[in-house]
């Protein structure tokens, strides 16, 4: 097998072997704690220049399929795992992890303490660093890491947005057959893609709407001409303070009481747009067990999340209600205003956390869209 090793930009050097592609790739090193879903995690444009470390020590075990997919290719810059699978069990496999990762060109390294990676991770906060398995040096892989410009300040929506309007029609239970439904004009939603995940547009489908997905940088007038019921403000990822021309936009949205509905990114773009603020956690929320408290209902919700920045409650308007708070650390996961039909969520309900004890959110964005286009 060939060795690897992992540099952070601490010092701290990790020596395992090579899985994956070969070669040598630097990002920001981070965990997640979910015990399954490692595909569509891998594909989920909010990984965009980031390594992930699974937590869960045996990755790889139910195979790829096309599927399960979250967009076209791997976002993510490297993954790190303890023990990946030796084969491939699962009906629904269309192929073996490590010749996926090798298509992709994902690099990565196995074999490590993940453990201690965490715990390092945990208490320094997200760092840095490189994985190389094509024969780097430590010290060229160290200034790497410190030379790497970060997440922080950077606009990664607009990188990996899409750069043209598409529809999209395909619901939950159409991915078997692979083919499209035709759900009419009953309700016509506009998704602004910060980097969106597929399994959001097929939510908003099952619920028998028409998709638009824009582009990060389309203005107010662009998407009202699209004359929608309801506008979608998507995941995405990078740091939300760069993303200013999205905030305008969403600002001049607001002033129009079409019925507003993000997720993630889109929440953190609509808090700034609201007059509110965001931050850089220290280490992020990234799993699929994080307990949300719903703070006007009073009941506890399993939550899918992936965020390394969150929104500021030290300054929030009149007109703003906080909804939703993590039960780690307090931080804020969801937020309505008012008096317009707009509301946000930090987590993920597209996910499948809990299983379902999120899905009520995509019903409660339809039927605004429903009382409002009465």
């Amino acid at each position: 097998m060939k060795p690897a090793m992992l540099v952070l930009a601490n010092g701290t050097v990790f020596q395992g072997r090579a899985f994956g592609s070969v070669g040598h790739t630097v990002g920001e090193v981070c965990f997640n704690t979910s015990m399954t879903g490692y595909q569509e995690i891998l594909t989920d444009p909010s990984y965009t220049d980031q390594i992930i470390t699974f937590t869960y020590p045996h990755i790889g075990n139910v195979g790829v399929n096309d599927t399960d997919l979250e967009s076209s290719e791997a976002a993510v810059r490297g993954l790190i795992v303890r023990a990946p699978a030796r084969i491939t069990s699962n009906y629904r496999a269309e192929g073996d992890f490590e010749t996926w990762l090798k298509l992709q060109r994902v690099v990565g390294i196995a074999g490590i303490d993940t453990r201690a990676l965490v715990r390092c991770l945990r208490d320094q906060g997200v760092q840095n660093g490189v994985i190389s398995s094509d024969d780097m040096c430590e010290a060229d892989a160290l200034a790497m890491t410190r030379d790497w410009q970060g997440l922080e300040g950077r606009d990664l929506a607009g990188q990996v947005s899409r750069k043209q309007a598409s529809g999209w029609t395909q619901g939950s239970y159409d991915l078997d057959a692979c083919h499209h439904r035709d759900v009419g004009d009953v309700w016509h939603v506009v998704a602004m893609d910060f980097g969106c995940k597929d399994n959001i547009l097929r939510k908003l489908a099952d619920r028998d709407c028409r998709v638009t997905v824009m582009p990060a940088s389309s203005s107010a007038s662009d998407i009202l001409a699209q004359n929608p019921n309801g506008i979608f403000l998507s995941n995405g990822p990078g740091d939300p303070a760069a993303v200013g021309y999205a905030v305008d936009t969403i600002r001049e949205l607001l002033e129009t009481n079409t019925p507003i509905f993000g997720i993630c990114m889109g929440h953190q773009l609509l808090s700034q747009a609201l007059g509110l603020s965001t931050f850089k956690l220290k280490f992020g929320h990234r799993g699929g067990n994080h307990p949300v408290k719903d703070e006007t209902t009073g009941k506890i919700e399993i939550t899918s999340q992936n965020h390394g920045f969150a929104v500021r409650d030290d300054h929030v308007p009149a007109d703003v209600e906080i909804t939703h708070r993590s039960l780690f650390d307090g931080t804020v996961e969801g937020l309505r205003v008012k008096d317009k039909p707009v509301f946000s969520v930090q987590y993920h309900p597209e996910a499948s956390p809990g299983p379902h004890d999120a899905d009520y959110l995509f019903d409660r964005f339809v039927e605004m869209i429903r009382t409002c286009s009465a």
